[in-house]
């Protein structure tokens, strides 16, 4: 396994109704899942909070986040550049999901993509598979 990246960041897993939460942020064209960079001094688990409060208004506590698996892929857009994603299970959140204003688009997707929309690589390629082999979405 690829243990090199240059960037680290932590992803939420939010389900709802048997959809899956995913963002577009600003200028960009690629949906991913809720989360972000792991600044310093933070564990992967304190980003993920941070971001989803940041991001969406939302209070997320450690105990209702589960680890599902760390994946590496290059960074959409920048060559060379590997990204290290620590994907949680968000198993329980406290208050209404709003974007915040880096995000352009929110969507709750199942199995079939809406046309036009794109995930992420990791996304794509290995959390999604992962949740419709695991009957998570629909």
């Amino acid at each position: 396994m690829n243990t090199e990246y240059t960037i680290h960041k932590a992803g939420g897993i939010l389900i709802r109704d048997g959809k899956l939460l995913v963002e577009r942020s600003k200028g960009k064209n690629v949906f991913i899942a809720p989360g972000g960079k792991v600044e310093s001094g933070e564990t992967v688990e304190q980003a993920l909070i941070r971001e989803l409060k940041e991001e969406f208004s939302i209070e997320v506590v450690s105990s209702d986040i589960r680890p599902i698996e760390i994946f590496y892929a290059e960074a959409a857009g920048k060559p060379g550049q590997i990204i290290r994603m620590d994907v949680f299970f968000v198993d329980a959140w406290h208050g209404e999901i709003v974007p915040n204003s880096e995000v352009e688009e929110v969507l709750w997707v199942g199995k079939k993509l809406p046309d036009g929309v794109q995930l992420g690589s990791i996304f794509e390629h290995e959390v999604l598979p992962k949740l419709i082999s695991q009957n998570l979405i629909n």
